[in-house]
């Protein structure tokens, strides 16, 4: 049995990591269909491995996690931007983190939460008029930016800066981009590039640290933010003022404090927001999915804004955005560093190289799905569901280290929805699709232009 895996041979210095820059979208599918489960290639000067088995997968996340952490091999820039959050710490930083946050991601706090998120969705809605044409990933953007502030940091968040925000999103952005020479160029050559990224990058500290500011002594005051788990009395539980608390006890420095929320404020809106624009789009394509969403909406709200025992009886909804995010996965590729030699699929993966798990080929495989291009979600009906591996779909990662938001976000995602297509049915205005660009998720490369029919 060889002991290297197969793959693409690609050039010297620069391996495959060209091709990926140009589509890393159409590169993962092709080499994943002509290498099979375990395939090994350069990314400059990164030594790749990617997996499409599902059972490899779970090794890497699941079964054997303590072998893999997050990678040191990444761009320096996203450490400087999410520094120790919870996406990227390791080891007992991690872990400190993620038992601090747990309060703020009660299931009862997050269930307690619908209102604000309905709110904010309904005050996005008021400002749309019959036959006006919205960039709908911007719009869904701005209405995650506005929840998680209000549900996390315990505070609002004017238009002004949540313009800020998605505006500096962009030049962020570009930096994750795959970019074939950017490990030639160091983070401190003054790039124009570089320029804009710590440009961007200081406009958003600078809006966290009003924000923590402002905040800065209501931690403790049970009317400064949303209530507690199951709304009993006492201090607010959102992320902020839990932190604000741990830091008075000495167990959080500002540093510390500023990652957790420059990552909440991040990772916490753009994948709720781009899951939504996909779904938006899809539904556009499918009238026949429209309208079961519309009847289920009638049926179970009748009328009402929907509520968070309204989604618990959601059925055909849900399957509707885990449908969109099979097909279009925020988060395409997830990446592991292994700290000790492992052997998957048969195959020698030495300690320090990159462990590639990318959702985009494993989601659209026809290995685990029928007709894998085509939107179907009824696919996501559980006898249909029982026949798949469990990692044939991850899109919040797996593990210990899954994504802590994961019921917020499908709560915030399932009222989102409901709330608008109550009121608009949103038509995609151009006659093609749209391409995809990768960063640090999936975003479209286009503008997404809907133009909204006022439902009667």
């Amino acid at each position: 049995m060889s002991t290297q895996p197969p793959g693409p041979k690609g050039v010297p210095v620069f391996g495959s990591s060209r091709h990926y820059a140009r589509d890393p979208f159409t590169f993962l599918t092709s080499v994943a269909e002509a290498y099979g489960d375990v395939i090994h290639f350069g990314l400059g000067p990164i030594d790749t491995y990617m997996l499409t088995n599902p059972a490899d997968i779970e090794r890497v996340l699941v079964t054997e996690d303590a072998k893999f952490h997050k990678p040191d091999f990444q761009d320096d820039a996203i450490g400087t931007l999410l520094g120790d959050g919870l996406l990227l710490s390791e080891g007992e930083t991690w872990r400190r983190q993620r038992e601090l946050a747990k309060p703020a991601f009660d299931p009862r706090r997050i269930a307690s939460l619908s209102g604000v998120m309905t709110d904010h969705a309904t005050a996005m809605v008021e400002e749309w008029e019959d036959g006006d044409v919205r960039d709908v990933q911007l719009e869904m953007a701005r209405v995650t930016v506005k929840i998680i502030v209000d549900a996390m940091f315990g505070t609002s968040i004017d238009d002004d800066r949540t313009r800020a925000v998605q505006e500096n999103l962009e030049p962020l952005g570009k930096r994750f981009e795959p970019d074939p020479f950017r490990f030639l160029v160091p983070d401190w050559a003054p790039t124009r590039e570089n320029r804009e990224y710590k440009r961007s990058l200081r406009v958003l500290e600078g809006i966290i640290d009003e924000i923590v500011a402002g905040r800065k002594g209501t931690e403790g005051d049970p009317s400064a933010a949303p209530a507690p788990a199951g709304g009993e009395e006492g201090p607010p539980m959102d992320l902020l003022s839990v932190l604000l608390r741990a830091q008075k006890r000495g167990e959080q420095t500002d540093e510390q404090l500023r990652d957790e929320m420059m990552t909440m404020l991040l990772a916490g809106h753009d994948t709720t927001a781009l899951t939504l624009t996909y779904a938006w789009y899809l539904l556009s394509q499918h009238p026949e999915a429209e309208a079961k969403v519309h009847a289920e909406l009638e049926a179970v709200c009748g009328g009402e804004t929907p509520t968070t025992a309204d989604v618990r009886r959601f059925d055909y909804i849900e399957r509707v955005l885990q449908e969109a995010m099979r097909l279009y996965p925020p988060v395409y590729v997830i990446f592991r560093e292994p700290q000790v030699d492992v052997r998957l699929g048969g195959y020698r993966v030495p300690a320090g190289s990159a462990v590639m798990l990318p959702q985009w080929v494993v989601h659209r495989s026809p290995r685990w799905y029928d007709s894998p291009e085509t939107f179907d979600p009824d696919r996501w009906l559980p006898e249909r569901r029982a026949k798949r591996p469990r990692f044939s779909y991850f899109p919040f990662g797996g593990g210990p280290r899954h994504c802590i938001g994961k019921q917020f976000s499908m709560l915030e995602a399932q009222l989102i929805l409901g709330t608008v297509a109550q009121q608009y049915d949103l038509e995609y205005v151009r006659e093609e699709p749209f391409d995809l660009r990768g960063s640090l998720t999936m975003h479209p490369e286009e503008p997404m232009g809907m133009r909204l029919r006022a439902r009667d």
